[in-house]
């Protein structure tokens, strides 16, 4: 059964009715996702994936913490049904509300750095587990063994970059939620300046890992910094350190394609 007959067969059985109509919506490179209408014309998201049940469970924190995410509307094994969104061009008023979601998401403070569950991007795991500070977390469950399997002058250069992350990095920053994959096609915006965060990859660490993502693929919008308010001393010199995550994760799903990304971020890290 393929990815439209899954999700209108759950859609069937949760709802009461089979959905008139679907139709694909962008959903990145990793996932399936749907648009479903009633009749009557109603709407839901179906998004299909191993890790949906996972995703939920980030999507419920979120909205938990004040941020604006989409609201779980069930999850039947690899089906997971969100609240249908409308959106619109992105306004400077959206920017400045999508600043003060991530705010308040980051105001939500965890424990300690990691999450219960891991979780992944396609083919690439990213383990959660927790560890006792902050360069310790970065280097461990992200860089090393992001790196494993790319080729071995880089991930020399990454191990070495590891190695150093007691300098450049806070050892006990403040555990903020993070979306964990905060980049603009992450961001959906809508009428009256709304503006929502969708597909979370969620775990407890330094607030500015968003805010490099953020910056990685594009730039925030105009209002985007008035909403979030002010940042660390030294963000611009971690930044790179925090890109190179994301720059390794899609050289190892995407190719060598990203090879040039990833040696910006190591020569912007003196790596």
């Amino acid at each position: 059964m393929g990815p439209l007959e899954r999700a209108t067969a759950a859609a069937a059985a949760r709802f009461g009715t089979a959905p008139a109509q679907a139709r694909a919506l962008h959903g990145g490179d990793l996932s399936e996702v749907l648009l479903l209408t009633w009749a009557d014309g109603s709407r839901v998201v179906a998004k299909l994936g191993p890790l949906v049940a996972r995703e939920a469970r980030m999507l419920s924190v979120m909205r938990d913490a004040g941020a604006p995410a989409p609201e779980v509307l069930g999850c039947d094994g690899d089906v997971l049904f969100l609240e249908a969104l409308s959106e619109t061009q992105a306004t400077r008023g959206a920017w400045q509300a999508l600043g003060a979601g991530l705010r308040r998401l980051h105001a939500f403070r965890g424990a300690g750095y990691g999450w219960a569950e891991s979780y992944a991007f396609g083919t690439v795991t990213i383990p959660n587990a927790p560890c006792p500070d902050w360069p310790s977390f970065w280097a461990e469950r992200r860089l090393v063994p992001t790196a494993e399997g790319l080729p071995g002058d880089i991930a020399t250069r990454v191990d070495r970059l590891a190695g150093r992350l007691p300098e450049l990095l806070p050892r006990h920053p403040r555990p903020a939620l993070l979306h964990g994959d905060l980049w603009t096609g992450n961001a959906l915006f809508g009428p009256g300046d709304a503006a929502h965060f969708i597909d979370p990859a969620c775990y407890f660490g330094h607030a500015e890992v968003d805010l490099a993502m953020l910056h990685l693929f594009g730039q925030p919008g105009r209002g985007f910094s008035e909403g979030y308010g002010a940042t660390e001393p030294g963000i611009e010199a971690r930044r790179p350190i925090y890109q190179l995550w994301p720059a390794l994760v899609h050289m190892r799903l995407f190719g060598a394609g990203y090879r040039g990304l990833v040696e910006r971020c190591l020569n912007a890290a003196r790596s």
